[in-house]
């Protein structure tokens, strides 16, 4: 199984607009998935609920695409919070990740997936060497929030069939 998690908790953000496109575009492949919103869990403390939402979408996950917004030059506070509440060597320990990052910017937060790399290695992952860096994020998508970007949806495309055969 392969858990997208969206990297933020702002309501209606374009980083959960992306993890929605591949959300669908795994499903339509016949990939399990599932999507683990930031906004829509309260991740702040380690209590039965976020046991939970580790039993849910981390434990069971054999593969992780993180959705990251830019923050400050890096990513997003409640990515890190979500990381440290959880038990690191059941949810994370030799797991694959995909990284894309979203920025307004001409980046695609490439400095914050270079962090989060960091992080992710140091906690025994396995990163895939595609890292999306998704730029100018706010001019990609239709009226019904689908990437119609042919440039990124191409990327997006190989990116992920990279990451099934990883």
């Amino acid at each position: 199984m392969i858990t997208i998690i969206s990297g933020t908790n702002r309501p209606g953000s374009n980083t959960q607009k992306v993890a929605s496109n591949y959300l669908r575009l795994l499903t339509k492949k016949g990939i399990e998935t599932k999507l683990l919103s930031l906004n829509e869990h309260d991740v702040c403390y380690k209590n039965d609920t976020f046991h939970a939402l580790e039993n849910e979408y981390l434990i069971p996950a054999e593969k992780f695409i993180f959705i990251l917004p830019e923050y400050n030059g890096s990513f997003p506070g409640i990515v890190k919070l979500m990381i440290d509440n959880s038990d690191v060597s059941k949810c994370w320990h030799h797991k694959k990740a995909l990284l894309t990052g979203v920025s307004s910017g001409r980046a695609g937060n490439l400095r914050g997936m270079e962090h989060f790399t960091g992080s992710l290695l140091h906690m025994k992952m396995i990163v895939h060497p595609n890292r999306l860096p998704i730029s100018s994020v706010d001019k990609i998508f239709n009226e019904h929030a689908e990437i119609t970007d042919a440039i990124t949806l191409e990327g997006i495309e190989k990116q992920i069939e990279d990451f099934i055969k990883f």
